[in-house]
């Protein structure tokens, strides 16, 4: 799996022309609440009057500027798919028109959906009743891998973190169904409740599929999956690129899991077995070793059955939809509605078929100059943090050529691929959905394992176009914008250069800097795992983010429940480094355009932090909000804006932040990295 840092989650269009900025932007002064003062509480100050007036839609977990641009793209994006389905049965077999068409027509097809029940996945369920030896168990493993269930472990193959230009495979813990090991072993209230419920929801499922024993299976499921919980690491280890990579040729893997027949997976899943593979966590695949011959195989066909069944029940009758809906939303997230059919069969189009929805979004929607103004920001910012390296007093000037060579070498995508996936092979039809899911996610299943010891494609996208966010990649070096975030709140033709760097200015400085973060910083210029940094400066480095971690650890969200520092630690330099060269980037601007006056009251620097502040305005219901703290290497919103700007003394300078004020952290205290 590729190693991604991901800015935000959504998606949105309705682009604007790049150009020359004709004329300021007036702010939406109703979204602030003036009676906070900025040099108290400057998320408040910015989004608090925006945060009094907007209800959390029922549908939604959470709700902020992101959930509005979405919207929007939902509504032309569903025209892009309601034409296509019209259009579908005209166009030649495996045409973007026919794949996207059918698949969205298959999908909203609930009158055949409904009378199906659970049919479409009773052959699976029968085959999972034949099974009784533990070879059968490593078969079943493999076939669940082919078609995308998450069982037992992850298997995949994407870029060696070591020999970067080509593909490995890689072994990973994995087979949970809550969404983190947390949720199985913390012992309190919260959690021991939220069990209770788990379980009642496994009960259910397995009754809509006519398991006489539900409760039982239910208990030997869970026991399961918190043995694999329990030897599961935890996200912060997990975060450690040198210590979840071990290297193991096909004979050390068999002589570490002797149950485990790798000649036999490998035959399953159609592939030789590679010269070697990477296994993430070798305590965890060990575990699975004496699970293959300690547990029941009664107790495997009942786990199995569940991950059959929970993996494709939102495709399953309106029994199966509701039920999941019921656990998996209203009780781990506290959503009370679910949303309409349309928007869930777009996300799964999206999902499945993101190049072929992806071409035709661009089509529609995509302005060729918004590459070329993009490429103009990215190079500003590029120049403004080699300055900020080159400045750096704490780094010698060994490291400091090292990260400069990193540096000149990133490579940027802007918008889509330039060269798209053409699903040759697939085939979709109009009249069965869940056998379309189960064929798309064989198919791209089977295009990842063929990647196995092969060169890395390196104009391959890790995200579809319409997608509102950025990533870098360690391993390709890169930093990638899809077309979805290059317009508002993000950027704006009608904004002025500050806002607009407040904003994709701290995005595009925030994806660079992810190549310096306490992750990105051990992968050199070529995308390698290899530490490039002198031992002393390293310690320095480490002091440093150790202060960081520090501060997002004091931050209460829920009862006692705090940010995790180290979880956000990657997150939480990268927005401080992209504010901090944004910011530089911004001022160097004025170098070729003079520095403008105040706007709606506001100077150029203040605007600049109002631009950073706008886009974090968010809401958040109680049970997604701890699902975040548990499993989002991102603080929550409040924290991304108050939490770097409390340490920044440009954002004191612009807005007369005095020592003593909560919007300043004192001098020991104050982080200073990139």
């Amino acid at each position: 799996m590729k190693h991604i840092h991901k800015f935000s989650i959504f998606a949105f269009v309705g682009f604007w022309c790049w150009g020359q900025v004709a004329f300021a932007q007036t702010l939406d002064m109703s979204n602030f609440d003036t009676n906070v003062r900025p040099q108290d509480d400057f998320f408040s100050f910015v989004n608090g009057g925006w945060v009094n007036k907007t209800q959390i839609p029922a549908t939604e977990g959470r709700w902020g500027s992101f959930n509005e641009i979405n919207e929007r793209n939902r509504t032309v994006l569903k025209q892009i798919l309601e034409d296509a389905a019209g259009q579908a049965r005209s166009q030649a077999a495996g045409s973007l028109i026919q794949l996207v068409g059918d698949m969205y027509t298959a999908g909203m097809d609930s009158t055949l959906i409904e009378s199906l029940g659970f049919k479409p996945i009773l052959n699976e369920l029968n085959w999972i009743e034949t099974l009784a030896t533990p070879q059968d168990i490593l078969k079943n493993i493999a076939h669940c891998h082919l078609f995308g269930i998450p069982t037992a472990f992850g298997f995949g193959v994407s870029a060696d973190a070591k020999d970067s230009r080509n593909n490995a495979a890689y072994l990973r813990q994995g087979g949970l169904t809550l969404p983190d090991r947390s949720y199985y072993l913390e012992d309190n209230a919260r959690f021991q409740k939220i069990r209770e419920q788990y379980m009642a929801h496994v009960v259910n499922m397995l009754k809509l599929i006519g398991e006489d024993d539900a409760e039982t299976m239910a208990q030997q499921i869970f026991a399961i999956e918190k043995r694999l919980a329990e030897i599961s690491r935890d996200r912060v280890k997990l975060r450690n690129p040198e210590m979840n990579y071990n290297k193991r040729t096909i004979d050390e893997l068999q002589t570490l899991m002797p149950n485990f027949n790798w000649s036999n997976y490998f035959t399953e899943i159609g592939a030789a077995a590679p010269a070697y593979v990477i296994v993430g966590q070798p305590e965890f695949m060990e575990e699975i070793n004496k699970m293959l011959v300690d547990t029941p195989v009664d107790h495997w066909q009942a786990y199995f059955k569940w991950k059959v069944v929970t993996s494709a029940a939102p495709h399953l009758s309106s029994a199966f939809v509701n039920e999941t809906f019921d656990f998996f939303s209203r009780t781990l997230r506290g959503v009370t509605a679910i949303q309409p059919r349309w928007k869930r069969i777009l996300a799964l189009v999206d999902g499945s078929l993101g190049d072929a929805l992806g071409q035709l979004f661009v089509a529609k929607a995509f302005p060729p100059e918004a590459k070329a103004r993009m490429a103009e920001m990215i190079e500003n910012i590029r120049d403004a943090f080699a300055e900020r390296i080159q400045n750096l007093s704490w780094m010698s000037d060994e490291t400091k050529a090292q990260a400069m060579t990193k540096l000149k070498a990133f490579v940027y995508k802007i918008g889509y691929p330039d060269v798209w996936k053409d699903y040759k092979g697939l085939e979709i039809t109009p009249n069965d959905h869940v056998a379309n899911v189960f064929k798309v996610n064989r198919y791209l299943r089977q295009i990842n394992i063929d990647k196995m010891g092969k060169p890395v494609d390196r104009n391959e996208w890790g995200m579809t176009p319409p997608t509102v966010n950025a990533y870098y990649s360690p391993t390709m070096n890169e930093i990638v914008f899809p077309a979805g975030i290059l317009q508002p709140p993000f950027f704006d033709m009608k904004n002025d250069d500050a806002l607009n760097y407040g904003a994709i200015g701290a995005v595009i400085g925030h994806e660079f800097t992810h190549g310096f973060d306490d992750q990105g910083s051990q992968f050199d210029a070529d995308g390698n795992l290899k530490m490039w940094w002198t031992k002393d400066d390293r310690a320095k480095f480490d002091e440093r983010t150790a202060m960081v971690v520090g501060q997002f650890n004091n931050y209460k969200v829920l009862d006692t429940m705090h940010v995790n520092g180290k979880l956000t630690l990657g997150e939480n330099i990268a927005d401080l480094g992209g504010l901090t060269i944004a910011f530089e980037a911004l001022k160097k601007s004025w170098n070729k355009n003079p520095k403008p006056g105040k706007i709606d009251g506001f100077t150029p620097e203040q605007r600049f932090f109002i631009g950073w502040a706008m886009g974090w305005r968010s809401k958040y219901r109680d049970e997604s909000m701890m699902e975040m703290i548990k499993t989002d290497p991102h603080s929550p919103p409040y924290y991304r804006v108050n939490g770097p700007l409390s340490n920044f003394t440009p954002f004191f300078e612009a807005f007369e932040v005095k020592e003593g004020d909560p919007m300043r952290r004192t001098k020991i205290e104050i982080a200073e990295i990139w």
